[in-house]
């Protein structure tokens, strides 16, 4: 994770699963504490952070979301690692523990342990697990949290969705609204993220977060994503148009409901089909390297940080290709030709 940081040119990334036994033990086995209580590990700075999944009953429909928390310190890890067995939740099965407890509950359960720690709902247009998801979400932010709903800063926006299309969607004005990469393997890691004033540090994020200090965030084509549009994969269907963000008919091939996706769930919600609003946090396009890089090598890329993995380019040009700072494109011609340098650019501007 550490080596991977470094290449896409993170400055500040989450330990993930902090609930899982083993992985804990080894985060404590090789974290260095910093000065101001964060960690480090690398080179790369880390804060603790986790994935929940909530299953519940409310307002007589069953409920599942997904929810990110992040905790300042051991003590909170381990103080939530207990209340999470206190309610039965199986921590040595994989990173994301289901938790029997509604968001709101698990919200304030989190924030009596420290006040300090951060609660920001994932993925939340995803049908299932999506705070806003048509399968088992609600209507609106209010709704999932209760009386809950100021302490929670962010909602993330996941792969099926960027911020351009949340930015108009009531109850979610004066929150951050985030995007983070959903890695699952180390390559996949900032194919989104989130560039914040301030410094990498847990105190810095948590103020990014509650202040809404996100400069800009890095997105992965929303029409990539597996819950972008409403339809059936069974049945081949797909629809970008505006339709009820709650379950739909049967598609006729499937024998089954359709699922709502995230462009179609937010144009409703928001009452047009596309928000473009002026004056919001710059959104910048990215692409898989091994898509882009891969064909002007001629080859796949693989998972690998160097030797017959991923080429130098990136480490070449300072990790800064992940932030498309000044001087980027220059770089990215010198180590990898034009050619490379326009495709990259094409991905960044969204002209693919």
């Amino acid at each position: 994770m550490a080596a991977w940081a470094k290449v896409k040119g993170i400055d500040l990334s989450s330990s993930a699963d902090f609930t899982h036994p083993a992985w804990l033990a080894e985060l404590e086995e090789n974290f260095t504490s910093t000065a101001d209580g964060d960690f480090e590990f690398g080179g790369v700075r880390f804060v603790l952070g986790t994935e929940l999944s909530c299953v519940f009953k409310q307002g007589g429909h069953s409920r599942r979301v997904h929810l990110l928390d992040f905790a300042p310190g051991s003590d909170a890890v381990h103080a939530i690692r207990e209340m999470l067995q206190n309610l039965n939740s199986k921590l040595n099965g994989d990173g994301r523990p289901t938790v029997g407890a509604s968001s709101t509950d698990l919200t304030a359960r989190l924030l009596d342990i420290d006040e300090a720690c951060m609660v920001v709902p994932a993925h939340i247009w995803t049908p299932w697990y999506g705070m806003l998801g048509s399968k088992s979400g609600f209507e609106a932010l209010d709704g999932c949290f209760g009386d809950m709903t100021p302490h929670i800063p962010a909602v993330e926006t996941g792969l099926s969705s960027d911020p351009e299309m949340n930015w108009g969607v009531p109850g979610l004005a004066g929150k951050a609204i985030v995007s983070f990469s959903d890695a699952h393997s180390p390559p996949n890691m900032g194919r989104e993220l989130t560039i914040f004033q301030g410094v990498a540090s847990y105190r810095d994020l948590a103020a990014g977060l509650r202040e809404n200090r996100v400069e800009r965030t890095l997105e992965f084509f929303p029409e990539e994503g597996k819950y972008h549009l409403s339809g059936h994969a069974s049945a081949g269907s797909a629809r970008p148009s505006a339709r009820p963000a709650r379950p739909g008919p049967d598609a006729p091939s499937a024998g089954g409901p359709d699922l709502g996706g995230a462009a179609p769930g937010s144009g409703i919600v928001s009452g047009r089909e596309q928000v473009r609003s002026r004056g919001k946090t710059s959104v910048h396009q990215v692409g898989a390297a091994h898509r882009i890089i891969g064909p002007h090598h001629g080859k796949r890329l693989g998972g690998q940080v160097g030797g017959s993995g991923l080429p130098p380019h990136l480490q070449r040009t300072g990790g800064r290709g992940a932030g498309f700072d000044q001087g980027w494109y220059g770089d990215l011609e010198r180590v990898g030709g034009e050619d490379l340098a326009i495709a990259v650019t094409k991905v960044r501007d969204g002209q693919v």
